[in-house]
């Protein structure tokens, strides 16, 4: 690459660059050094008479990312010496450049990075077909394609590519796309904040540099906005001389370029940035040289300004009145055919998308103090309290939260209007409005912490979230009124940025040549405080900026987009307020302890530490973002409950047993016991949960039980047939003692006495077959048995008579299909049916003797 410059930056192409830039700037001194003594004098002149407008209500922070960094990470850059993709560890400070290491522990070691980039001119592009757009333009008629060059072949599919249009690209890329648009805020906030332009707090160095800017290239017949004004001063001086030296170094060099398409592109990439390099060098020597000359030569000027105040302004009154009425009548005659009817049609399309901008603003940040009153509802102390505000303090700097607020303002769109009044692009006002949402939502933050810190001093014990509360309510009052404050201000600046040049174009050529004559009314001694040239652009500007003031008051009146009337002013509603903004920067992590033990883990001396934990804070909040591991954990809770069910089983078989073993327990069990503890055992009708685990524990012992019990009753069937035959060869044995058994009739009775209650109920709620009917005979039968053989027989009727009622139920569950009370009281008995399956058959066989016993006698 060093071959490279050297043989197409020869001395000769050297010495041209070098008298271009000392044109330029000799030019730029001299319209330098004038409007530095018409910006002091404005400037005095502004301290002794001071400047009207609504006071802000919200706090100013000095001094807001002291000690404190932006971001970094790794990521994977391209890079020009052997062109390879290697990893690289990013680190981005308070300054908004970006210096990237060879990884990780370089930056920990406190090495020097690798390089650094000032993001200032730079655009972010995220797709490879957009850079090849803007590639073509660099060498008219050498077009590249996709994939033909090797830098162009990106090593993922989410490049980051900074793109200048003379310094040198460089080339990122992540792995996935998430991390692409993380990245992708970063450096867009890194360009947005690199392009703010020149510092206000300079009253006087500022405004002669911008004026001068201005002055030089409309005296080259450039009079709209320009989007190359951003970086520092020597930045947009060598911009400016770019402007017209690189077309003229391409047609130098570009000839002589050799090798294939994307070689020659590459080489003249490479070449621009080396002459922008040395052009860069040059302009900051001489306009530091131009600063220190105009500075040496102040004192004298302050004092013939004090001495001569009034003298100055008569003296510029005079000659403006002069001036105005040769102004006046053509700038009101353009500013009726050519301005008015595009006021209103352009405000609105400035004020649509910045209003939605502050909205969101205002939305972001008070869905943050909800948040964090919701995480200090229950558990919430002041420890807790200072964690969540060491976050909140660094919102307006947080780059992917203030993502979607920048967002809305970049659909900001002035189509059609831009040609006609020679605005190259919107970009100017877009990253302006977005610099002034960021800084109210630092100022809100700033005013946040100062109340919420001073109403917590002395107060113990008082609930948080009401404190928080009292405290957000009166910033979001205030920060509705600064907001429209500030945004009625950008709108009347933006209009004037794109009227005044397209009016001073139309009228300069028929009024620069009278210019000169009205500076012979001039005092030589005042010369230097009064030029007719910045006289003539006040009196365009007066003439416009009375319907533009107008147009902004409707605006506001009709209440679209939630401006306030200009007669709404709020003068000294919180005098104290702004007493606490002479306070110290509040530390919530030191303060409160929130974090404290975390900076104390390394060397907590170390300034680099210190800087790294911040950043850590940052990119903590931006990975805690979506994240949803709470309710994991919610949901695991649930998870024993179900897996209990299993496990109640076998009690409510164990459940099952033991009654089943009341049952046997009772003494000569009959059918109404059973039945009664059918019904006590039987689930409630109402749904309840009791019902269900008793249901799913009688359906699984069904498939066994139902079997064995159809069995058990099919094979007493039967035996009560036999026992029928047996009965009618033996009632004529029986007639004959009929007398005997009346009294063997009585003794029995008391312990059957239930028996024809069940039956009745039995045969009300399931109808016997005509095949049970004659399954009374066994009863009078065991009615003639003697007494001594009562408790046997007992025992065998009572058998039998279950049988019977077991033989009902299983035959209509078969039929109908659905499982009713009494059966599943039925089914209930099966078990135990079964068990004294073996006793009854012994209990039949011995009834079966003593008939026999009988007969015999």
């Amino acid at each position: 690459m060093g071959d490279l410059i050297s043989t197409h930056l020869d001395e000769g192409k050297r010495e041209v660059i070098t008298a271009r830039t000392g044109e330029l700037m000799g030019e730029f001194g001299r319209l330098y050094e004038q409007q530095y003594a018409v910006a002091l004098f404005n400037k005095m002149r502004y301290d002794i008479e001071g400047g009207g407008g609504p006071q802000n209500q919200l706090l100013h922070r000095k001094v807001p990312l002291k000690n404190k960094s932006i971001f970094s990470g790794a990521l994977f850059q391209y890079l020009e010496e052997n062109k390879k993709w290697r990893n690289r560890f990013l680190f981005i400070p308070d300054s908004y450049n970006i210096n990237y290491y060879e990884n990780k522990q370089a930056h920990d070691r406190g090495l020097h990075p690798k390089g650094t980039i000032n993001c200032a001119g730079y655009r972010v592009l995220t797709s490879m077909e957009e850079y090849l757009e803007l590639l073509n333009t660099s060498l008219p008629g050498v077009k590249a394609k996709v994939g033909s060059s090797p830098f162009l072949k990106c090593a993922t599919q989410f490049p980051l590519i900074l793109w200048h249009p003379y310094a040198r690209h460089y080339y990122f890329c992540v792995v996935t796309e998430k991390e692409q648009q993380k990245w992708n805020a970063v450096f867009q906030d890194c360009v947005r904040h690199t392009n703010n332009g020149l510092p206000e707090e300079c009253k006087v160095q500022t405004p002669a540099f911008t004026d001068a800017v201005r002055l030089y290239r409309q005296a080259h017949g450039h009079y709209g906005t320009w989007d190359m004004m951003c970086g520092t001063p020597s930045q947009i001086l060598a911009n400016l001389v770019m402007e017209t030296l690189l077309p003229e170094m391409r047609d130098l060099i570009t000839p002589k370029l050799k090798g294939k398409m994307h070689e020659r592109q590459r080489n003249w990439m490479l070449i621009s940035d080396a002459v922008y390099g040395l052009v860069q060098s040059q302009t900051q020597a001489q306009y530091e040289a131009v600063v220190q000359s105009c500075e040496a030569g102040r004192p004298p000027l302050e004092s013939t300004i004090r001495t001569d105040m009034d003298q100055i302004i008569t003296s510029k009154e005079h000659v403006t009145s002069k001036i105005r009425a040769l102004v006046l009548p053509k700038a009101e005659k353009l500013l009726k055919v050519s301005i008015q009817p595009y006021i209103s049609s352009i405000l609105e399309a400035l004020m649509e998308p910045t209003s939605r901008g502050f909205f969101e603003v205002r939305d972001l940040f008070f869905r943050e103090l909800v948040d964090m009153s919701k995480n200090l509802l229950n558990d919430g102390n002041k420890e807790k309290l200072g964690e969540h505000m060491e976050k909140i303090s660094m919102l307006a700097f947080h780059p992917v939260k203030m993502q979607s607020c920048y967002e809305k303002v970049e659909t900001l769109s002035l189509e059609g209007l831009q040609q006609r009044f020679d605005v190259s692009s919107p970009s100017v006002f877009v990253q302006r409005a977005q610099i002034l949402m960021r800084e109210q939502m630092d100022d809100a933050v700033y005013t946040f912490e100062q109340l919420l810190h001073q109403s917590l001093e002395g107060q113990e014990g008082e609930d948080l979230c009401k404190t928080i509360q009292r405290c957000q309510d009166r910033v979001i009052k205030k920060f509705d009124y600064d907001s429209s404050t500030v945004r009625k201000k950008f709108f009347r600046e933006a209009l004037l940025q794109i009227f005044i040049p397209y009016m001073l174009k139309q009228l300069s050529p028929s009024c620069s040549a009278e210019l000169p004559r009205f500076q012979e009314l001039i005092f030589e001694d005042f010369s230097r405080f009064i030029l007719v040239e910045n006289i003539f652009e006040e009196v365009v500007l007066h003439t416009v900026m009375k319907d533009i003031m107008m147009a902004v008051k409707e605006a506001a009146v009709q209440r679209r987009h939630n401006l306030y009337r200009d007669s709404i002013v709020l003068t000294n509603s919180d005098p104290n307020l702004h007493l606490l903004g002479e306070n110290p920067p509040i530390d919530w992590a030191e303060e409160y302890g929130g974090g404290q033990e975390e900076v104390e883990g390394e060397n907590a001396g170390d300034p680099e530490v210190q800087k790294r934990r911040r950043m850590k804070q940052v990119v903590s909040m931006i990975q805690i973002e979506g994240d949803t591991s709470g309710l994991p954990n919610e949901s695991c809770l649930e998870v024993p409950a179900v897996g209990s069910i299993p496990e109640e089983e076998p009690e409510v078989r164990s459940d099952t047993s033991l009654s089943q073993k009341s049952e046997k327990q009772v003494p000569n069990g009959t059918k109404e016991d059973m039945n009664k503890n059918a019904v006590d055992a039987k689930p409630p009708t109402n749904g309840s949960a009791v019902k269900e685990e008793e249901s799913t524990t009688e359906k699984s012992l069904q498939g066994t039980e139902s079997k064995s019990a159809i069995d058990c009753a099919i094979q007493e069937i039967d035996n009560a047939v036999q026992e029928k035959e047996h009965e009618l060869r033996t009632q004529k044995t029986a007639e004959s003692s009929s007398s005997k058994g009346e009294t063997a009739a009585g003794e029995v009775e008391p312990t059957l006495n239930c028996e024809p209650i069940n039956q009745a109920d039995t045969k009300k709620d399931t109808p016997l077959s005509t095949e049970e009917k004659p399954l009374d005979l066994p009863v009078r039968e065991v009615e003639a048995v003697p007494p001594s053989d009562q408790q046997e027989n007992h025992i065998t009727a009572s058998t039998q008579d279950s049988h019977v009622e077991t033989s009902s139920s299983p035959s209509q569950h078969d039929d109908s299909g659905i499982q009713s009370p009494v059966n599943e009281a039925a089914e209930e008995e099966h078990q135990t049916e079964k068990e004294e399956c073996n006793d009854s058959e012994t209990g039949e066989d011995t009834g079966k003797e003593e008939s026999e016993h009988m007969d015999h006698q």
